[in-house]
């Protein structure tokens, strides 16, 4: 008789992990609200304002950086090294963006070299490259939205928000195999390529819409996948180090550095892109 109907330890339970797996979705929702409209805010601003804008946020990554980073040296154990990298970091960003010729990005090596001693000297490699990638997507917002206008910024920024808006839902929802489970173990291929499949959707509607050139059928997917490798890498780092968020400031979605991971890689491919001279121009 025992198996003829639920049993009702088995349907808790599975009503229980149903819940679980769906807890984090209001937090999510109401914190990636607020962050819209933060982000829309920088998005419209130019000039000094969306240099001080991204400057402030760089240098929040940074100080999640140096956290990650140090976290077994003797100095973690005082918040003033995170807080003076955070400080060093916003500083030369802004100095990046708004002081004439190329000599500038030179000042990247200041936040390099600062952070160096700070730093436990396994995770050296790692804070070095991580602060380059961090600089370089900065830098390339402000250059993308100066240079190419804001519908092509508004392009990228939208598909990476619907790659991984698509990620999260379809690869809950589906599961199925994990993507790279050693470094995302939440990460599954059905959520990969459902964001695949909304960034081609955005630059199809694009180019049917006569805002952009056929080439954005192929950049758009391109774009999503540096983004989602924006968010392995960090994913790496995270399991590196042994912690599950960057830091706990924003309810739901843990540090700036885990929102904004994606955004980096998108960002850092299409200023690749750009210095290629095959970087779209949306709307013109």
């Amino acid at each position: 008789m025992s198996g003829d109907g639920p049993q009702p330890g088995r349907l808790r339970g599975a009503l229980q992990r149903g819940r679980d797996k769906w807890a984090d979705l209001w937090p999510r929702l109401l914190s990636g609200a607020v962050l819209a409209v933060l982000g829309l805010l920088l998005l419209l601003s130019s000039g000094l304002w969306i240099r001080l804008g991204v400057s402030a946020v760089i240098g929040v990554m940074m100080w999640e950086l140096a956290r990650l980073t140090g976290w077994r040296h003797p100095e973690f154990h005082s918040p003033r090294h995170p807080v003076l990298i955070a400080i060093l970091s916003g500083l030369v960003m802004l100095a990046m963006l708004v002081l004439p010729g190329d000599w500038p990005m030179a000042l990247a090596l200041v936040p390099m070299i600062a952070g160096w001693h700070g730093t436990h000297e396994h995770e050296r490699p790692a804070y070095l490259l991580f602060t380059l990638a961090i600089l370089g997507a900065g830098y390339a917002l402000v250059v993308i939205r100066e240079v190419m206008g804001l519908p092509t910024l508004a392009w990228i920024v939208g598909t990476v928000v619907l790659s991984d808006v698509l990620g999260y839902f379809i690869g809950r929802k589906l599961g199925g195999p994990r993507f790279w489970p050693a470094i995302s173990p939440k990460k599954t291929w059905s959520g990969t390529i459902a964001g695949w499949a909304g960034a081609l959707v955005l630059a199809l509607v694009l180019m049917l819409a006569g805002q952009a050139p056929w080439p954005i059928l192929v950049l758009g997917p391109l774009i999503a996948l540096a983004g989602q490798f924006g968010d392995i890498a960090e994913s790496w780092l995270k399991r590196r180090v042994g912690v599950k968020d960057s830091s706990d400031l924003i309810p739901g979605h843990g540090g700036v550095l885990d929102r904004f991971d994606a955004m980096s890689g998108a960002l850092l491919m299409a200023l690749l892109l750009l210095i290629g001279d095959l970087l779209p121009v949306i709307g013109g």
